[in-house]
């Protein structure tokens, strides 16, 4: 099956490059309208990209919600990373105004690195400076009513436990923001392309899980370990009950 699964990954990425170039011009339009219009516009026209490409490469969303969801407020959406088809997904996923948390390394890359500096805020891990100036534009975001996505493990969960350690910038966020944390699982990204390469991907089934909002009213810093916690335990908790591909 592995020469299919080859031809299928060059399918699906000739079908990705062909359509980006195609909103691109659209792209460098609304990238003069601001950090708020012009985003708002450009996650719009990734969510049509997206909403292409899907059907034609075969693989099929459906989004569950455990609780009613409320598009028009803001969150601190976090959900697990394990692939790399985890960022073409966010925008099928949330579909109301949002800023995700991306890796700085993704804006270098040509034609697509245009598009992902303008739809999302970067951040460089190895650099507590730019750690920080990133949590300041979130916060600045969250106070204009967009929510944001934040990636707690940082990168990619290269075990096979349900999730890695978090850590602990979205939580202070949503602390000191007192804005509601909302969980968000990808169940299927890893067994549409495991995180090990590119040319892995298959077709099929791409499950999106909106969990139960969890309030922050009137907590403190002090309280972040805990609420961390809470919140690793209760994606954790349905990773393993939704049998999550790569939990062994």
């Amino acid at each position: 099956m592995r020469p299919l699964v080859w031809l299928y990954s060059l399918y699906a990425m000739v079908v990705f490059i062909v359509i980006m170039l195609l909103i691109f011009p659209f792209v460098i339009i609304a990238s003069f309208f601001g950090r708020i219009k012009g985003g708002n516009a450009i996650l719009w026209l990734c969510r049509c990209w997206a909403d292409l490409w899907f059907p034609l490469i075969g693989i099929y969303h459906k989004r569950i919600y455990e609780a009613p969801h409320d598009k028009t407020t803001p969150y601190i959406f976090v959900s697990n990373h394990i692939s790399y088809l985890d960022s073409a997904v966010l925008v099928k996923a949330y579909r109301q105004p949002l800023r995700p948390l991306g890796k700085v390394e993704m804006s270098k890359i040509p034609v697509f690195g245009f598009i992902y500096r303008n739809a999302i805020v970067t951040v460089d891990r190895s650099s507590a400076a730019n750690r920080a100036n990133s949590i300041r534009v979130l916060r600045s975001i969250l106070g204009k009513g967009i929510s944001v996505l934040v990636f707690p493990e940082g990168t990619f969960n290269d075990t096979h436990k349900p999730l890695k350690d978090f850590y602990d910038g979205a939580f202070r966020l949503a602390i000191e923001t007192q804005t509601p944390i909302k969980p968000v699982l990808f169940l299927d990204t890893y067994a549409r392309m495991p995180y090990t390469g590119v040319f892995t991907m298959t077709p099929g089934k791409s499950r999106i899980v909106y969990m139960e909002e969890i309030s922050v009213a009137g907590l403190q810093t002090e309280d972040l370990p805990a609420l961390k916690q809470q919140v690793y335990s209760l994606m954790e908790q349905k990773l393993m009950a939704y049998k999550a591909d790569w939990i062994r």
